[in-house]
């Protein structure tokens, strides 16, 4: 599943077709799509990892899932969710979730989660990680509602990053720990933008998909864990169980 920094790289990758008008429209998604032909797009934006496609009075909302991707002025040799056909270019969203807002976009997010948005509020988070002192520390970075945008790589290098063990629960964290879960997990976030764009991401995990500790050098532990069931890699020495 493509995380906060994958989507925000694909908002800035498309900003050619800001202004420009939908000439062609096709895709499986099921929605209205002759709604957005001719129409011109006044803004890409992102929230955690959603792509937004910005038309005047309505939003197309992109969801990747586990395996969807996109092409930019190319194709797929499958059927796209949606295409998007301009005198510029194309764009095509693959094995993705499609949806019109009708709200405006201040209405139905709250920009303050975004771990990469610059309206981020710690404190909300803060306040937020208060509130689920029973949750896994595992589960609580996978929160979109606390921190839009992270994914299981981010929650595994976060938690490496600050030494707590992903089963640690949320009320157990010392405040000192709680605010540097909250201050890595954006600090990552970054990070991961940084080496995405330079295709180094990979070169600089320290625990994701990692076998064995670069601290401690005994094996990690792959495990899956929380509600979400999702991978997780942690040193059992260096990575405190609170």
């Amino acid at each position: 599943m493509p995380e906060g920094p994958s989507i925000v790289i694909l908002k800035e990758a498309v900003i050619p077709f800001t202004g420009k008008k939908v000439i062609d429209v096709a895709g499986y998604a099921k929605i209205d799509l002759e709604r957005i032909r001719n129409k011109k797009v006044i803004a890409f934006k992102s929230w955690g990892k959603h792509f937004l496609i910005c038309f005047p009075g309505f939003t197309i909302r992109i969801h990747l899932l586990m395996f969807g991707t996109y092409r930019i002025n190319e194709k797929k040799n499958s059927n796209p969710a949606l295409h998007l056909q301009f005198d510029n270019g194309e764009l095509n969203f693959y094995t993705c979730s499609v949806r019109i807002i009708e709200e405006p976009l201040d209405e139905v997010y709250d920009w303050s989660a975004d771990v990469l948005n610059e309206h981020w509020d710690p404190a909300k988070a803060m306040a937020k990680l208060k509130k689920i002192p029973d949750t896994l520390v595992a589960d609580a970075l996978l929160n979109q509602d606390i921190f839009a945008g992270s994914g299981n790589i981010i929650k595994n290098e976060v938690l490496f990053r600050i030494r707590v063990h992903p089963a640690s629960k949320v009320g157990n964290l010392p405040l000192k720990k709680k605010r540097e879960l909250v201050k890595e997990a954006v600090n990552y976030s970054f990070d991961f933008l940084e080496w995405k764009k330079e295709y180094k991401l990979r070169e600089h995990w320290l625990a994701h998909t990692k076998k064995i500790c670069p601290r401690c050098h005994i094996p990690f532990i792959k495990e899956y864990m929380g509600t979400t069931n999702r991978r997780t890699f942690y040193c059992p020495n260096c990575q405190v169980l609170y």
